[in-house]
């Protein structure tokens, strides 16, 4: 009964998420060209843009948005564990991160990182055909081109990273001087800011009696994601004369 009762919850789930895609695919495109807006879905090298008025495309953009968020979500569960991998005492939230993970929280570092990157790139070879006969995309030029966007858009998912570290490190900062309640969340940010800041400022950097370790963390993760990354892409593009999006 026990096992009846789990595969019948995971039809209904699967139910819920099928009527939630269309429902979201139905709104986007009754109030879309109402309010004059356009999705477009946040590929971090690329924002791909869906016509409101299609529902076809507006039924793609909610599949491709829900996958991108649960892509983005497991990968920042992957990145916590690996930031918390040396936590000598884990406190219960990063016991509890571990047991959503599963078997992927004792992979390797390298294995963590990687396996987003190149799912999130045979996602982009998989629904690409659909992209581009309803022209959301043009077609590549090449194989080797459609190769280096599936590079790209695997190695996008980095930059969902500007959003989950400086929240962290914001977080403690404002803990550290405001008491917010003895509640584990706050001793899962402090341990994660802490082990996050150590190899960029060391434990402490004080002026003072200031700690402005965190200050700082913000600034370099901020330079780091919001400069550097997305330049140097297109820099290297620009370089060696590849178009990898066709216009």
């Amino acid at each position: 009964k026990r096992t009846e009762f789990t595969r019948l919850s995971r039809w209904h789930l699967l139910a819920f998420v099928a009527v939630l895609v269309f429902v979201r695919a139905f709104f986007y495109r009754e109030i879309g060209p109402a309010v004059n807006w356009t999705p477009q879905l946040d590929l971090g090298a690329i924002a791909p843009a869906f016509r409101a008025n299609n529902f076809s495309q507006q039924l793609l953009f909610s599949v491709l948005s829900l996958l991108r968020a649960l892509a983005v979500f497991y990968f920042w569960l992957l990145v916590l564990s690996v930031i918390n991998r040396r936590s000598a005492n884990p406190d219960p939230l990063q016991r509890l991160l571990w047991l959503q993970l599963g078997k992927s929280a004792h992979w390797p570092l390298a294995l963590k990182l990687a396996a987003p990157v190149v799912l999130s790139g045979l996602l982009w070879l998989a629904f690409y055909p659909l992209l581009a006969h309803w022209e959301v995309i043009n077609w590549a030029a090449s194989k080797w081109h459609l190769a280096g966007q599936c590079l790209v858009v695997g190695l996008g998912i980095f930059l969902s990273l500007k959003y989950l570290l400086p929240a962290f490190l914001l977080l403690h900062l404002i803990s550290s001087y405001v008491y917010l309640g003895n509640s584990p969340i706050w001793e899962f940010v402090s341990n994660t800011s802490r082990n996050l800041m150590t190899p960029l400022t060391g434990e402490t950097l004080r002026v003072g009696k200031v700690d402005v370790a965190p200050l700082l963390g913000l600034v370099l993760i901020g330079l780091l994601f919001f400069f550097p990354v997305p330049w140097g892409i297109r820099a290297l593009l620009k370089h060696f004369e590849l178009t990898i999006w066709p216009g």
